[in-house]
């Protein structure tokens, strides 16, 4: 596994759109004043022509969208990657990466949620490549950088990270106003275990994202996650995920879908994410399609995390080495870059 160089104070990231971009006044805005928050920090900043660009639910054509980011990735100046947000299409983007060059190049950070776990989990799989599922550059544009997700630059400047669980969970505050905070936090925040455990812990490399994205890739040639988890299957692994827009029947038919691919083979853990968008199939619930898709793997399962579209969420670093400590409806995730 390739591990990027820690962020430094002065480096260089890249902002381009391999999903949706950033188009109108409104949300040009929004990424202007994420821009100045990443300077505020000590960052130089670049975008990509197409970033504030939209046609058809992206930023530009497919071959345009993957010549910017490999432009990016190819620019010795560039330390780390973040677009602004995911979107619908970014799976089109992949026949024209190069992901031997990928390999071959310096790795450097690409970070995001949502539709970028498309990007980030082949590139783990295909390139090994630890990337990052966790916040978007969008997330920035607010009065302020949230503690949240300020925790990215710490993962991305640190060998080892440890990170709580957070105390309380919510929404956004406003999509329009960018004046104040960013989130409302104002409900406890509970992880849960499957199996009714009290304490739990457990290891492995880390591995994970979107479930809505990344069941498009089974059985395609951008998610060889067979031949990754032979490779590293002394580590064993944890699978952290999410969903967005699923219901509970779509939950477990992709739970389904992964576990006949042979997906959770040496899984040591699951972690699954506040569910956004989700909704009850009839009587069929979350803990239901989390029991029926999961329970026969025989390992421990939280759900209820920290991770993913319902903010705030602990940023994952796919590749790391790491360990949860589950404990009283609160956990610690550390996280080693070995």
């Amino acid at each position: 596994m390739k591990y990027p160089n820690l962020l430094n104070k002065g480096d260089t990231i890249g902002i381009c759109a391999p999903s949706s971009g950033a188009p109108g006044e409104l949300l040009g805005k929004r990424l202007d004043n994420a821009i100045s928050n990443i300077k505020t920090l000590g960052y130089d900043v670049v975008e990509t022509a197409s970033v504030r660009l939209a046609n058809k639910c992206t930023s530009a054509s497919s071959e345009i969208r993957a010549a910017e980011f490999m432009n990016l990735y190819e620019n010795p100046e560039v330390a780390a990657i973040i677009p602004p947000w995911g979107g619908e299409f970014l799976m089109d983007m992949l026949p024209h990466l190069d992901f031997g060059r990928l390999a071959y190049l310096p790795a450097k950070w690409v970070c995001g949620y949502s539709d970028m776990s498309t990007l980030i989990f082949t590139m783990t799989l295909k390139s090994d490549i630890a990337t990052i599922h966790g916040s978007n550059s969008m997330n920035f544009g607010y009065s302020r950088i949230h503690d949240s997700d300020m925790r990215l630059f710490d993962v991305m400047s640190n060998e080892v990270t440890g990170q709580k669980s957070w105390e309380t969970w919510g929404d956004y505050m406003s999509w329009d106003d960018f004046t104040g905070d960013v989130y409302k936090l104002d409900r406890p925040s509970v992880w849960k275990s499957l199996q009714g455990d009290d304490n739990i812990s457990f290891t492995g490399m880390m591995i994970g994202g979107c479930m809505d994205t990344l069941c498009k890739l089974l059985g395609t040639s951008y998610a060889p996650v067979e031949e990754f988890l032979e490779k590293y299957k002394q580590s064993g692994f944890i699978w952290t995920l999410e969903s967005c827009e699923m219901s509970a029947a779509d939950i477990y038919r992709t739970f389904w879908q992964m576990c006949e691919a042979g997906w959770f083979k040496y899984c040591n853990g699951i972690i699954f994410g506040r569910p956004y968008g989700y909704k009850d199939t009839k009587d069929f619930t979350l803990t239901d399609a989390l029991e029926k898709g999961l329970s026969d793997l025989g390992v421990p399962v939280i759900y209820d995390a920290d991770i993913g579209h319902v903010p705030p969420q602990i940023q994952i670093v796919n590749g790391a080495i790491g360990r949860v400590e589950f404990s009283g409806g609160k956990a610690v995730l550390t996280q080693r870059k070995k």
